[in-house]
């Protein structure tokens, strides 16, 4: 029987590697989003997944500072200024908008964003798209 090669998903926490997994679950927002005449008046339910795969650094242990960290907060606070900013079409153009959003932060190894629309089809509870991007900084 011959073995299909399938890609595993990257491991986002990895003490080899010296990576942390960050993340923001289930983050529910109001988005003027849709290429539909009515999704560009009405804002909708959107949820956002966020799993960032982030380089430890030399004191990830030693000291309790925000600083030394990528906050989660932040990134939050971030993802809702870019909703906020206006319309988007599609949602993988938001998710793109996301993950380069994330990746500006030179810790940030890896980005992995799902966006869903919930209120799409009554018969869906969700329907969306999920990106994984790469830092390309070294």
């Amino acid at each position: 029987m011959v073995q299909a090669n399938v890609i595993q998903p990257l491991r986002f926490a990895d003490a080899r590697n010296a990576l942390r997994h960050v993340f923001v679950h289930d983050l529910e927002l109001l988005a003027s989003i849709g290429v539909h005449s009515y999704e560009k008046t009405d804002k909708q339910r959107i949820r956002i997944n966020l799993d960032l795969a982030v380089r430890e650094g030399e004191t990830a242990g030693m000291a309790d500072d925000l600083a030394n960290v990528v906050c989660y907060e932040q990134v939050v606070s971030s993802i809702r200024r870019l909703i906020e900013s206006g319309h988007v079409n599609l949602v993988e153009t938001l998710a793109e908008r996301i993950a380069a959003l994330c990746l500006e932060d030179r810790r940030v190894r890896v980005a992995r964003v799902r966006v869903e629309k919930l209120d799409v089809f009554p018969d869906a509870t969700s329907v969306g798209v999920e990106i994984e991007r790469f830092s390309i900084l070294p």
